[in-house]
This record gives C-alpha cells, sequence and structure tokens, in this order.
C-alpha cells in the first residue's frame, strides 16, 4: 500500500462513521407517522404536544419517547359468555365487536401503560367486559326466537349503543364501538335435547294441524264436486225428458199425420206386427172366426174351427 493510498483510505473511513453518526442522530431526533397510523410523544412518561398526524416529526433525543397507535378499524374476539333470554333460556352467545381509537391521547391516559400493545390488551379487557355486560342486559329482554331471527340486527345495534354511552359514563376512554356482533349463539348442552323435543313437539303439533286442514278442506271439496255432479245429472236428465217428449209429441204428430192419409194400409201393417209377435215359437190359437176380427185379413176362413199354427194361412 503506497503513502497516498492510506490517507484515501483513512478519509472514507471518516466519512462512513461520520454518516453513521448522521444517521443515527436523524434517528433519534426525527421519526415518521404513518397513514395508518397516529402517534404521541412522552417526555419522563408524560404525553406532550399535540397527537401527530401523518408526516416527519421531531423529537428530543434521550429525553422524549414516540408511542404509535393504529388509526384503522380493530376487531376483537370478546368470547363465549352464558346469556339468559327473557323467556328464561341459558344461550352462550359468541360475540366480537369492532372498534378503533378516536383520541390517541385519551386512550393513552386511561389505559396508561409503559407500551402501546399493554394498553391495547388493558382496552380489549375493559371493551369486553362492557360488550358482555350490555349483552346480557339487551339479550335478557327478548325471547330466544327474536335472538335467532331476523331482529337481531336491530338488537345488536342497540348493544353497540348502548356500549358507547356506557364507555363515557364510565370516563373518556378515547375509543369508539363501531359495531356489535353474534358469531355463533348455542344453547348448552344439557338444554338442547329439551329444546329440540319441544321444537319437534311443536312441529308435530304444527303438521297434524296441517293435515286436519287439508282433511277437512278436501272433504269440502268433494262434497261440492258431489253436489255439482248430482245438480249436472238431474238438469241432464230433466232435458232428455224435454227433449224426449218433444220428440215423441213430433212423432205421434208425424204418425197421426200419416195415418190420416189412409187408415187401412195403417190397419193393416199393424195386423201384421201383431201377427209376426203373436205367431212364434208354434204359437196355437184358438179363435172364433164368426165373431173375432183379428185375423179378417186372413181372407175366408172354414165355418169349423180349427188350430191355426206359424205359418199355416188359410187357403
Amino acid at each position: 500500500m503506497t503513502k497516498t493510498q492510506a490517507p484515501k483510505k483513512g478519509k472514507f473511513l471518516k466519512i462512513g462513521i461520520l454518516v453513521v453518526i448522521l444517521l443515527l442522530v436523524i434517528n433519534w431526533v426525527f421519526f415518521t407517522v404513518d397513514q395508518t397510523q397516529r402517534a404521541i410523544v412522552l417526555q419522563f412518561g408524560q404525553p406532550v404536544g399535540n397527537v401527530r398526524e401523518t408526516g416527519l416529526h421531531l423529537k428530543i433525543p434521550f429525553i422524549q419517547k414516540v408511542v404509535y397507535f393504529d388509526n384503522r378499524l380493530m376487531e376483537y374476539d370478546v368470547g363465549a359468555a352464558e346469556i339468559y333470554t327473557n323467556d328464561k333460556k341459558n344461550m352462550v352467545v359468541d360475540a366480537y365487536v369492532r372498534w378503533r381509537i378516536s383520541d390517541p391521547l385519551l386512550f393513552y391516559q386511561r389505559f396508561k401503560s409503559e407500551s402501546s400493545n399493554t394498553i391495547i390488551e388493558e382496552a380489549k379487557r375493559r371493551l369486553g367486559g362492557i360488550i358482555v355486560g350490555e349483552l346480557r342486559r339487551e339479550l335478557g329482554l327478548h325471547v330466544l326466537q327474536d335472538i335467532i331471527s331476523q331482529n337481531r340486527g336491530s338488537i345488536m345495534e342497540t348493544v353497540t349503543d348502548s356500549s358507547n354511552k356506557k364507555l363515557l359514563e364510565d370516563t373518556e376512554a378515547g375509543l369508539v364501538v363501531v359495531d356489535v356482533r353474534i358469531k355463533r349463539a348455542d344453547l348448552p348442552p344439557e338444554n338442547q335435547r329439551a329444546v329440540y323435543d319441544r321444537m319437534r313437539t311443536d312441529r308435530e303439533q304444527q303438521a297434524t294441524k296441517y293435515r286436519s286442514e287439508g282433511k277437512r278442506n278436501g272433504q269440502k271439496i268433494m262434497s261440492e264436486a258431489d253436489l255439482k255432479v248430482r245438480e249436472t245429472i238431474a238438469e241432464a236428465e230433466m232435458q232428455s225428458q224435454v227433449i224426449r217428449g218433444e220428440a215423441d209429441s213430433e212423432a205421434a204428430s208425424i204418425y197421426a199425420d200419416a195415418y190420416g192419409k189412409d187408415p187401412e194400409f195403417y190397419a193393416f201393417k199393424r195386423s201384421l206386427e201383431s201377427y209376426q209377435t203373436v205367431m212364434k215359437d208354434r204359437t196355437v190359437l184358438v179363435l172364433d172366426p164368426f165373431e173375432v176380427d183379428y185375423l179378417r185379413y186372413f181372407g175366408t176362413l172354414d165355418t169349423k174351427p180349427q188350430e191355426v199354427g206359424q205359418g199355416s194361412l188359410p187357403h
């Protein structure tokens, strides 16, 4: 190594040391607040100045310390708690709360601790106690059916409002409850069977009622249908009798008109029809030809009585 290179190396080393010292000084003097954060400066453990918003800020090295708080919406699982409803039902409710820090300075003063993590945990513990208390109070005013039905949304809004009021009545906590929701609402194991049995009994009673109503409606429909059928048949029979009477009347008129044109031919035709009906199956007729006009179309008969059978006609 030459004599000219040694001074250059020493110069670079000094510059590097100065840069490191400068960075350390900058880190000790300046601090930045992200847009998702807000910060307060502590001097000997006590807050000084206003809450620091997003950007670059100054602090006194070794004397002042910065505590950061999340400015976003946070969620906390309250955990399961036993709650009694207004209809004396025991429920295990698992809820969660969404909240945020509204005033970091008040929040720090209310839950003062050495680290922000411990402050947050203390705030969650306090918040959980309030939420569980308000859940028990509000759900105790409602029956089980309202809690598990669509009315649950309005109940949760009431719990949210009452929790915020409770925080204000207790002390200015610097936080606000945005929303409270139930994740799960179960019955204790020892009560589930009894509730299920009661629900099954209610459903069976409802089913029996529906069957009874259906049977009654079915009988009513069948009775109305039978009545309609009888009315239809009676009306049809009446119309058929009217039509038959009109047809018989018209036929009689036609017969009378036809018979009036040739009475002798009509008498002859009726006699032939009568002969055809009577004189069959080897029928034997015993008649007095001189007194009975029944066989007048058979011509002149002998004076002696004789048997007249089917197919035997006088000469």
